[in-house]
C-alpha cells in the first residue's frame, strides 16, 4: 500500500469533483442493475419458446400457444428496454467519470506549470528539459487513466460481481462455484501480462524519448551537421535508436499476443463446465435450457470485469509511480517573494561585501563584491570568459538571490521590493539569446505591458540598427523566424533581443554581453544611438570586449570574480596593467 501512498495528494480532485464521481457511480450501478435483468429474460424467452414449440402440436392449445407466444415477445420487448437503458446509463457513467478526468488532467498541467513558472534558475539548470515536458505530458496522462478508466472500472468491478455473483448464486449454488474456480486465475494472468505490457511500454517510451531528443537536435543543428559533412553519421545513430525501438516493439507484441488468447482459453474453460454440469442438471429436470443460457450470459458478463481487475491494478500502480514524479516537482522550493514595496529607483543601487558560489561549484564565482550604482550613469562589466560577468549580472537582475544586506537601492535592502515591480522596472538582455517561434514582431513584443504603436516599434528596430536587416525578409517585421530564431543570424538574434529590451522604457538596463557577435561597424552604431536616450537611464553593460564600454562612466574590472578595479577608460589606460593588456591585445586582433 505504501506504493500507492503517492496517490493520496490526489484526494484535493477527488473532493473538489466530488459529485460527478458520486453520480458517476451512481450510473454504474444503475448500468449493472439493468443489465443482470436481460439474462433472465433471455432465460424466460428461452423457455417460453421451447414451451410453444412442444404445445403447438397439442390439439385445442390455441389459447395457451397465444399467451405463451405474447409472454415471448414481452420477454424480448424487456430485453430490449433492458439494453437500452444500460446503454443510456453506461453513457452518463462515462461522461461523468473519464470526461471528468479530462477536467482534472487540465487542473493538473496548470498547477504544474504555475509551479514551473515560480522555480529558480538553479531547479531548470539541474532538470533536463525533456523530463520537465514528459511529467507534465505522460505522467500526468498516466494519472488521468487513474482518476477516470481505473476508478469507473474498478467500480464496475465491484458491482458487477456483486450483482451477478449473487444472481447466479440464487439460480444454483454448485454450478456458481465451479464458473468462479477459473475466474481467480484469469485476473493474475491477465495482471502478469498486462506488468510486462507496461513494462514493455515504458520501455518504448524512453526509447521514442531518445529517438525524439535526437531528431530535434539534428534538426536544430543541421548547419553545423552539414558544415562538417557529418550526415552519415548522424543517420546511422538514429537508424541504431530505430532498430533497438522496433525489437522493443516487436517484444511488446509478442506479449500482448497472448493477451485475448489467455483470456479466450480461460473463458472458454468456464463455458464448457457451464455447459456440461448445466447439461447434467437439465438432464436430471433441475435445470432448463434457458437456466444454461442464462448462466453464460451471467459468465461472459463477469469474464470482463475480472479480466480487467489485472489492467486496472497496473494502471493504478503506473499512475502512482507517474504521481509521485510530479510530486517530486510539486515539493520543490519556490522562488518565494518576500517583499511588499512598490520598487523606486531615486539616488543609488549598492553591492556590499557581496559573494556569491553556485551550488554545484567549489569555488566563489563572486568574492567580496561592493559597488554603488548612480542613477542616470552608465556602467561596463570587462573580463575575460569566466570571471564573473553574467554572474553579476544576474544578481543585478534578480535572478539569482543574495542576502538582503548585499543588495540595496536607495538604502532597502532589494529583498523588500515587491519582485514583479521591480522587474517591471528592469530590461535585462541575456547573454544566451532565446527567441521563440514567431514573427519578429511577435519576438519584439514578449512582456510588453501595454499597446505598442508602429512608431515605437519604428524607433527600437532603429536604436537596435535592426530596421535595414528587415529589408531582406520577404515579410518584413512579420517574418517568421522559426524554432529559436534558426533563420536568424547571430547578430541579428542579438539585435532583436535587445529591441526587445529597448521597449520597456525601463529605468535600468542590464545589457549581458550582448553585442558579441555584431560586427565592429553596427556596434558603434549601436552604441552611438544608445547614448541619445540615456538620460536619466542607468546602463549597466557586460562585455569581454573594450570597445563597446569607452564611453561608460565607469567600468568595473573583473578578474576569477574578483573586482580588480574601477573607472572611466581613461584612467584604467593609465593605472591598470590587465587593462592595457585587454585593450592593447584586443586591438591588435
Amino acid at each position: 500500500m505504501s506504493s500507492l501512498s503517492p496517490l493520496k495528494s490526489l484526494n484535493i480532485y477527488l473532493l473538489k469533483y466530488r459529485w460527478y464521481f458520486l453520480f458517476g457511480i451512481l450510473c454504474v450501478i444503475l448500468s449493472n442493475v439493468f443489465s443482470i435483468y436481460i439474462p433472465v429474460f433471455v432465460r424466460q424467452g428461452i423457455d417460453d419458446a421451447l414451451f410453444i414449440s412442444r404445445i403447438s402440436s397439442i390439439p385445442n392449445s390455441n389459447i395457451l400457444y397465444s399467451g405463451a407466444l405474447m409472454n415471448a415477445m414481452g420477454f424480448g420487448l424487456a430485453i430490449l428496454i433492458a439494453a437500452i437503458l444500460k446503454g443510456v446509463f453506461m453513457y452518463f457513467m462515462r461522461q461523468l467519470i473519464v470526461v471528468n478526468s479530462r477536467r482534472i488532467e487540465f487542473d493538473q498541467k496548470n498547477q504544474l506549470f504555475r509551479k514551473y513558472l515560480k522555480l529558480d534558475e538553479t531547479f531548470f539548470r539541474n532538470n533536463y528539459t525533456g523530463d520537465l515536458m514528459n511529467r507534465i505530458t505522460e505522467d500526468i496522462s498516466n494519472v488521468r487513466m487513474y482518476l477516470g478508466p481505473s476508478i469507473m472500472y474498478f467500480a464496475n468491478i465491484l458491482f458487477s460481481f456483486v450483482l451477478i455473483v449473487s444472481q447466479m448464486w440464487m439460480v444454483n449454488h454448485t454450478l456458481t462455484m465451479w464458473v468462479l474456480i477459473p475466474l481467480p486465475f484469469l485476473s493474475y494472468s491477465i495482471y502478469r501480462v498486462s506488468q510486462k505490457i507496461n513494462i514493455g511500454n515504458k520501455k518504448i517510451q524512453e526509447q521514442l524519448s531518445t529517438i525524439t531528443t535526437k531528431a530535434q537536435e539534428t534538426f536544430a543543428g543541421i548547419r553545423v551537421i552539414k558544415s562538417f559533412g557529418a550526415e552519415s553519421s548522424f543517420n546511422k545513430d538514429f537508424y541504431q535508436s530505430g532498430l533497438e525501438l522496433r525489437k522493443k516493439s516487436l517484444e511488446l507484441a509478442k506479449i500482448n499476443a497472448l493477451f485475448f488468447p489467455l483470456m479466450a482459453f480461460l473463458m472458454g474453460i468456464s463455458t464448457v463446465i457451464v455447459l456440461y454440469i448445466g447439461g447434467l442438471e437439465v438432464e436430471k429436470g433441475l435445470f432448463t435450457p434457458g437456466n444454461v443460457a442464462e448462466f453464460i450470459i451471467y459468465l461472459n458478463m463477469l469474464i470482463w470485469p475480472v479480466a480487467s481487475l489485472g489492467w486496472t491494478t497496473a494502471l493504478v500502480q503506473k499512475a502512482s509511480a507517474s504521481q509521485k514524479r510530479i510530486n517530486d516537482f510539486l515539493g520543490e522550493e519556490e522562488v518565494v517573494d518576500p517583499g511588499n514595496k512598490e520598487f523606486s529607483f531615486e539616488k543609488n543601487a549598492q553591492l556590499v561585501n557581496l559573494n556569491y558560489q553556485y551550488q554545484d561549484k567549489n569555488h566563489l564565482a563572486l568574492s567580496n563584491i561592493s559597488l554603488e550604482i548612480k542613477k542616470g550613469m552608465s556602467y561596463g562589466i570587462v573580463g575575460k570568459t569566466g570571471s564573473g560577468k553574467s554572474t553579476l549580472i544576474q544578481i543585478l537582475s534578480r535572478q539569482l538571490a543574495v542576502g538582503e544586506s548585499n543588495y540595496l537601492v536607495d538604502g532597502i535592502p532589494v529583498l523588500d521590493f515587491e519582485l514583479s515591480s521591480f522587474r517591471s522596472k528592469i530590461a535585462y538582455v541575456q547573454q544566451d539569446v532565446f527567441l521563440f517561434s514567431a514573427s519578429i514582431k511577435d519576438n519584439i513584443l514578449v512582456g510588453a505591458s501595454r499597446e505598442v504603436s508602429d512608431t515605437e516599434l519604428e524607433e527600437v528596430l532603429r536604436l537596435s540598427a535592426l530596421e535595414s536587416d528587415l529589408k531582406l525578409f520577404k515579410d518584413g517585421i512579420e517574418t517568421i523566424i522559426g524554432e529559436r530564431g534558426v533563420s536568424l543570424s547571430g547578430g541579428q538574434k542579438q539585435r532583436l533581443s535587445l529591441a526587445r529590451a529597448l521597449l520597456r522604457d525601463a529605468e535600468i538596463y542590464l545589457l549581458d554581453d550582448c553585442l558579441s557577435a555584431v560586427d565592429a561597424a553596427t556596434e558603434s552604431r549601436i552604441i552611438e544611438n544608445l547614448s541619445t536616450i540615456q538620460k536619466n537611464k542607468t546602463w549597466i553593460m557586460s562585455s569581454h570586449r573594450v570597445a563597446p564600454l569607452l564611453d561608460s562612466d565607469e567600468i568595473w574590472v573583473l578578474e576569477e570574480g574578483t573586482l580588480t578595479a574601477r573607472g572611466n577608460h581613461k584612467f584604467l589606460i593609465k593605472n591598470n596593467h590587465f587593462y592595457q593588456w585587454l585593450n592593447e591585445n584586443q586591438q591588435e586582433s
